[in-house]
């Protein structure tokens, strides 16, 4: 086989038969071929012109030209190594040849038997050709175009040639005339189809075209093949018609041997684990290239069912054996032992295949359910993606809650630090205000003993020539009393420095947890306050006068008494304690301004104490405030979550009721199936029943009809039965 398509090439169309078809026919050879037959066997013989390698070609040839007064044909030719049933054979197929069009429309029966028993060598090329009607295609001119042209599976191909027919003579070199037309075939048809592209079997299937065949013919051939031949759909990127052809095949193996196929499901030995080469390679990987190319031969004229046929049939053969393995066992024996058995010739499995009952309408009726539990995962995977896409849009929902919880529950803590903070601080300005309190009132109490002893002093006025020392003493005492009652004063001055700081800053603090309902009252309260501080500020102005004119009097009275210190000591003496009386009294306005300044102070610090008790009764406010938004979050937080359990166990009980929708759809499906096969048997038996009454003439003319018209009619309306129960199923 190698020997003879190692230079492949196609028959030609036309070829001079002048140096065959002359009187070369003598009177005495039987007269089995006619013009045309001459003419055929012209083109067979220029064919063997190419076919160097064939030697029985080559003796035939010679034989021919040694014998050109007797028939070429004809069985006294001694020098010819064809037998009388390869003649009839070449000349049975040259007829063919010839008339192909009458034969395929008239004799379609006949056809498929001859080629079912092989197509001669020397006839594959045209026949394959003529089969797929794969002749003057447009796409041939353009196969030059396309080898100019990049194709992106370039590497691939290139990967995989190697791969293709390692063994065999055309292929087996590297960069050999056999690779190079492989690779170019291969590129052009991924330029043609760049939905499919390449695919790795694929290039089995093109090597053997080229085994038969020159590149643009088996270009043409293979396009062909990919276009009528279901081929496309198998080498499409998601394979779904071999998918299809492995749900066929399992059902008939289930149908005609269901022990095997219960011993492939107790061992998951899958179909496409063994039979996903044979539908994409018809076979070609699997079995010698001899029986490989007869079954492509029947392949070429009744495509893909002898691929379910000689499959089925091998099962049959091996099934005793299979049943015995386990799954690598199984798999070391398709890969082996299977294809031994195929060394003795193709002629047994091939019988055995046509012996396989094989029913097309079925097998539409299995594509339809394969259609249908397709359509129903397709949909079921949308639902599910659907399910997907909400629970990660719940989950997403339950973060952001627990975010926003989390966060709410970070501001409540800080609200509650700041509120410990706010309480410390202000007892600390209580604590604060009431020792300056205590400062004053001591003060207070200094300046009444200074009064008093003022007061005590100008009683004793008359006794003051006699104690001046005293009085002196006990001035100098007031005016050490005096000052240290300014000290303390300038302490409770800065002591009150410091608590307005402290204040002024709680204000800013406080500013943004404004009270609108404490508005009004502050404002009237700051009048108020500013009224006090406007009376205050003329009483102190009243006491500064005062003291200005005290100061005035002082100054003219020493004015006048300048001139008295040349007098008697005791004139001098009366005006000292005046002097030192007038000096006390201006001490002692001075103390009342004081007095008045300081309790101006004390109402401006009770002021500012009230205006911290409000601020802390509008941050406690807030605090109860926030506390209830605090509460009142955690209460909307309950009611999420609780509203995410429900929507979980929604979604829980709506996932049950669609799965209880589906499996009940699929049991009236079911049903609905069962009923319309019982219909539909009832229509054949009473259309057998009409049949066989016609036949048998059981019943008369004027009672046939009425028969008739019964049974019809039984007929018309159980075929409206299943078109009614479809419409249920559907609905």
């Amino acid at each position: 086989m190698a020997s003879q398509v190692a230079a492949p090439t196609s028959l030609p169309t036309t070829s001079s038969s002048t140096s065959l078809s002359s009187p070369a026919l003598s009177p005495s050879s039987p007269p089995l071929l006619s013009p045309d037959d001459v003419e055929l066997l012209a083109k067979l013989e220029e064919q063997n012109r190419l076919l160097e390698t064939d030697s029985k070609s080559l003796r035939s040839m010679n034989g021919s030209r040694r014998n050109s007064g007797s028939s070429l044909v004809s069985s006294s030719s001694a020098s010819s190594n064809l037998s009388h049933l390869e003649e009839d054979t070449w000349i049975l197929w040259g007829r063919i040849v010839n008339e192909w069009e009458d034969v395929r429309k008239k004799k379609e029966k006949q056809l498929k038997d001859l080629v079912r028993k092989g197509i001669p060598h020397h006839f594959r090329a045209i026949v394959w050709q003529l089969l797929c009607n794969a002749q003057n295609m447009p796409i041939k001119d353009q196969y030059s175009d396309l080898l100019k042209m990049t194709s992106p599976c370039e590497k691939l191909i290139r990967r995989d040639i190697a791969r293709t027919y390692p063994e065999h003579e055309f292929f087996k070199e590297k960069d050999s005339l056999g690779q190079e037309v492989l690779f170019n075939v291969m590129k052009a048809y991924s330029l043609v189809d760049r939905e499919v592209g390449y695919c790795q079997g694929s290039a089995f299937i093109v090597g053997l075209l080229l085994m038969q065949m020159p590149e643009e013919e088996a270009f043409c051939v293979f396009v062909k093949l990919m276009q009528d031949y279901r081929l496309r759909e198998l080498f499409k990127p998601s394979m779904a018609e071999l998918g299809l052809c492995m749900y066929q095949f399992e059902c008939m193996i289930q149908e005609h041997l269901p022990e095997l196929h219960v011993h492939f499901q107790a061992q998951s030995f899958h179909t496409s684990m063994y039979a996903s080469s044979w539908f994409l390679t018809i076979f070609l990987t699997c079995f010698p290239l001899s029986v490989a190319t007869r079954i492509f031969d029947i392949f070429m004229c009744e495509g893909l069912e002898i691929v379910f046929r000689v499959g089925l049939a091998i099962l049959q053969m091996n099934q005793a054996e299979l049943i015995q393995l386990d799954m690598e066992g199984m798999l070391q024996h398709f890969q082996r032992v299977i294809p031994r058995q195929m060394d003795s010739g193709p002629d047994k499995v091939i019988q055995a295949a046509y012996q396989v009952k094989y029913n097309a309408k079925k097998m539409k009726k299995l594509e339809k359910e394969y259609t249908t539990i397709k359509t129903k995962e397709m949909e079921e995977q949308v639902e599910i993606k659907r399910l997907r896409t909400e629970n990660r849009l719940l989950k997403q929902r339950i973060d952001t809650l627990e975010k926003e919880s989390a966060s709410l529950a970070d501001r409540l803590i800080q609200g509650q630090v700041t509120r410990a903070q706010e309480a410390e601080e202000n007892y600390l300005v209580k604590r604060e205000l009431a020792t300056i309190k205590q400062q004053s009132e001591e003060a207070g109490a200094q300046l009444e003993q200074a009064k008093k002893t003022i007061w005590q002093l100008q009683q004793q006025q008359p006794q003051a020539k006699a104690a001046s020392r005293c009085s002196e003493e006990a001035v100098l005492q007031l005016e050490r009393e005096l000052v240290q009652a300014r000290l303390k004063e300038a302490e409770s001055q800065c002591a009150l420095k410091e608590m307005q700081d402290k204040i002024l800053d709680m204000e800013k603090r406080n500013t943004s947890l404004p009270d609108d309902t404490n508005v009004a009252r502050l404002q009237e309260e700051l009048i108020g306050v500013k009224l006090r501080e406007a009376e205050a500020l003329t009483g102190l102005k009243e006491l500064r006068q005062q003291v200005r004119d005290l100061e005035d009097h002082w100054q003219r009275h020493l004015a006048r008494t300048s001139g008295r210190w040349r007098e008697s000591p005791k004139k001098n003496t009366l005006s000292e304690l005046q002097d030192e009386l007038m000096t006390v009294r201006l001490r002692e306005a001075e103390a009342q301004a004081e007095l008045r300044e300081n309790r101006q102070r004390m109402l401006e610090l009770e002021t500012q104490n009230q205006i911290h008790n409000n601020q802390l009764r509008r941050a406690e406010q807030e605090g109860r405030s926030l506390q209830e938004r605090v509460q009142t979050l955690t209460t909307q937080n309950k009611d999420l979550h609780g509203q995410l359990q429900e929507i979980k166990r929604r979604q829980a009980e709506i996932e049950c009721k669609s799965k209880e929708e589906v499996m009940a759809v699929r049991l009236r499906e079911a049903d609905n199936i069962a009923a319309m096969a019982e219909l539909q048997q009832q229509i054949s038996e009473l259309e057998i029943q009409k049949e066989e009454g016609k036949v048998q003439g059981q019943l008369n003319h004027s009672d046939s009809n009425q028969y008739i018209r019964d049974l019809k009619d039984q007929i018309a309306e159980l075929k409206h039965e299943p078109a009614d129960t479809g419409e249920l199923a559907q609905a």
